[in-house]
């Protein structure tokens, strides 16, 4: 059987910031919708579900979707620690991570403490993203 991660889906409190957050980041709003019915029901497993979705994909690949829910009403949660159980943080990598966090900052998204680097391969940070999620930024060192 053949398998490929097609996207990642985020829960968000306002599509709008989301959007612009990782439109500014590079990746590309492919489309967006309202979704609701039966289907919607079906493959959500959510009686009643009723979102706005938008997908947007990276240039190099990786698509991420997202979801603000009309029905039933969001949850609000405490944002996710790194190393809590569960759905984690999206990761993108970038050409400059300096410029990434510039741009983080514009949408009042920060490092969650700053930039590590790694066996001089990777510059990698966590920064806070729209509705809380962890988006962690990898800029590889001597790419050539």
């Amino acid at each position: 059987m053949g398998v490929r991660i097609d996207n990642v889906g985020i829960a968000v409190e306002s599509l709008e910031a989301a959007i612009a957050f990782f439109a500014d980041l590079g990746l590309v709003l492919l489309g967006r919708d309202t979704v609701s019915g039966e289907w919607a029901d079906t493959a959500v497993g959510l009686d009643g579900n009723h979102a706005h979705i938008a997908m947007l994909e990276a240039p190099r690949g990786g698509r991420i979707e997202l979801f603000e829910y009309i029905h039933p009403s969001a949850i609000p949660t405490e944002p996710t620690l790194p190393h809590e159980i569960g759905m984690h943080r999206v990761a993108l990598a970038v050409d400059d991570i300096d410029e990434a966090l510039a741009i983080a900052a514009r949408h009042g998204c920060h490092p969650l403490r700053g930039v590590a680097t790694y066996q001089d391969v990777y510059k990698l940070t966590y920064v806070r993203g729209p509705s809380g999620i962890i988006v962690m930024f990898a800029q590889e060192l001597n790419r050539g």
